[in-house]
């Protein structure tokens, strides 16, 4: 290879490489902004927001990918209905934790700090700045591409990964219950409903 053709080579490839991280990164902006913009209205009731931020999550997040990692082995034993209904309340779930951060962060400002990219696992590594008058918040969206879709596969909130963090938390309730998925499924029900009763307060 010539050094002309190593030239235009990596003209092509690090252009490549800028427009995609600028594609994820204004796609993530305005779903955020959306999102912000829904909780700054006072005449959106809580019911509303919340129905936004599921809507969201199931648009926007790998959630079945998501709910087999964090259920752990507790996925391999349980029948097809089971998983199904699993996937649904975690969900859920998801979005009742999302929505609860939402109302800390809501007034707050935020700021992209770096997009990079992981090449071994093709994931996109999207720092966030969350700011108040005293505080800051960094944030790394971990994103994927699927086809000509993006999905959030991943948050990490000042290095802690939520996945990791839900299926530590997961993990230590199944293991009560002999990894019963069914079981945990009832559980899981319950303390969702506890959680948007809350919410919607």
């Amino acid at each position: 290879m010539n050094i002309l053709v190593r030239i235009i080579f990596f003209i092509f490839f690090f252009t490549t490489q800028v427009n995609a991280n600028n594609d994820v990164t204004k796609w993530l902006q305005l779903e955020i902004d959306n999102i912000l913009q829904l909780y700054q209205n006072d005449n959106i009731t809580s019911i509303e927001k919340f129905q936004k931020i599921e809507n969201a999550i199931n648009q926007n997040f790998a959630g079945a990918g998501i709910a087999k990692f964090v259920a752990g082995k507790a996925w391999s034993s349980a029948d097809k209905e089971t998983k199904k209904t699993y996937i649904n309340l975690f969900k859920r779930h998801l979005a009742l934790n999302i929505a609860s951060l939402m109302q800390g962060y809501s007034k707050q400002s935020y700021l992209f700090k770096d997009t990079k990219v992981d090449k071994k696992n093709n994931v996109y590594m999207i720092d966030m700045e969350v700011k108040d008058k005293t505080n800051n918040l960094l944030i790394t969206w971990r994103v994927k591409k699927s086809k000509e879709n993006f999905y959030v596969i991943d948050l990490l909130v000042a290095d802690i990964s939520l996945v990791v963090a839900k299926r530590s938390e997961f993990n230590s309730i199944l293991k009560k219950i002999d990894y019963d998925l069914k079981d945990f499924n009832a559980k899981l029900y319950k303390q969702n409903e506890k959680s948007y009763n809350k919410l919607i307060q």
